[in-house]
């Protein structure tokens, strides 16, 4: 089958290409970033570099698609959302555009790629919450910005379903991470971050390290492979309705600078920065459902999965100057 995978020049849209290749599928590319700064390139498909915002490029990549995944927004860690948001809320017409074009070359089926940002502050207030169910994303007060849309673009797919017959798809993620991954640059999340800022310290004999907030919030955070395989089992399943896609592993963030620390054999102090954006203070996936519904949870314990991206950044520091930005070719 012909897939159309967009964002697919970022870490979860590179990792899913290679999966699908992998399963023998043929494979079309789209991404805004210019290709020598996609995080994973595959020569042999057809790769675009286009604006997904514009209607007509939304034409271009989806005829002849048999399917759509659509991994494509402007995201990053909650230092970025939190002072993006309106750059972050125009994704909006990239799922509204992808949406219009599938109805238009009759595509078989679409996968949004929702967030863990969609669910109610009011159930995130303490550290280590219960973990989210999929109804608690309602009544709706997500994440301002990022949020907002991931779920006005959840509805989007509801009704195109309803009202046009097309198959979608929805996953929340709750904070994929792994080998492949940003990093630096003020996109990464906290664990690339935390695996980036022990690795330098370790490289640089520095024994002290910046963390924002108070190190007391807590996030479940799932690994880059069982993120692609819960996505494929949502994607083949038989429900419209909205999946979490996470680990229910919660910790906090100073816990999980002690597993790193760990992993890396070198402690660290902790330079608190109460003034930095925090997010929320507790959030964690309640996966009852998908196991329920479709048979699948995640199987990587967090220290396994941290072990492998520490080891990648540290490569990639110490291999590539510090920081440097790299694509791999396959």
């Amino acid at each position: 089958m012909k897939y159309l995978i967009c964002g697919a020049g970022g870490f979860i849209g590179g990792h899913l290409v290679k999966d699908l290749m992998n399963q023998g599928h043929e494979v079309v590319c789209a991404d805004i970033k210019p290709k020598e700064f996609w995080f994973q390139i595959f020569d042999e498909n057809k790769n675009y570099s286009l604006d997904l915002k514009e209607y007509e490029n939304c034409r271009k990549v989806c005829e002849g698609a048999d399917y759509v995944y659509n991994m494509a927004c402007n995201m990053g860690g909650m230092g970025f959302i939190e002072n993006n948001k309106a750059e972050c809320m125009l994704s909006v017409l990239i799922n509204t555009n992808l949406l219009r074009a599938c109805i238009e070359f009759n595509v078989k089926k679409y996968l949004f790629s929702s967030s863990a940002c969609v669910y109610n502050a009011s159930k995130q207030n303490d550290s280590f919450v219960p973990g989210l169910k999929e109804e608690d994303a309602y009544p709706a007060d997500p994440e301002d910005g990022y949020g907002w849309e991931k779920l006005f673009s959840e509805r989007m797919c509801k009704h195109f379903t309803e009202d046009f017959g097309l198959e979608t798809r929805v996953v929340r993620y709750h904070n994929v991470y792994g080998p492949m991954g940003t990093y630096d640059g003020g996109r990464e999340k906290a664990p690339a971050a935390i695996c980036r800022k022990i690795a330098l310290a370790k490289i640089n004999n520095d024994k002290i390290i910046d963390v924002w907030g108070d190190g007391n919030q807590t996030r479940s955070f799932m690994y880059i492979n069982d993120c692609i395989e819960g996505t494929t089992k949502i994607f083949n399943s038989n429900s419209i309705e909205p999946y979490n896609v996470g680990s229910d592993e919660q910790v906090s963030i100073n816990q999980m600078i002690d597993i790193i620390s760990d992993i890396a054999k070198y402690k660290v102090e902790k330079n608190y920065q109460l003034n930095k954006p925090k997010g929320v203070r507790g959030r964690s996936s309640d996966n009852t459902k998908i196991l329920n519904d479709i048979n699948w949870k995640p199987g990587i314990k967090l220290f396994d999965g941290l072990n492998e991206t520490y080891h990648w950044i540290f490569k990639q520091i110490t291999e590539n100057n510090n920081h440097q930005k790299y694509t791999r070719k396959y």
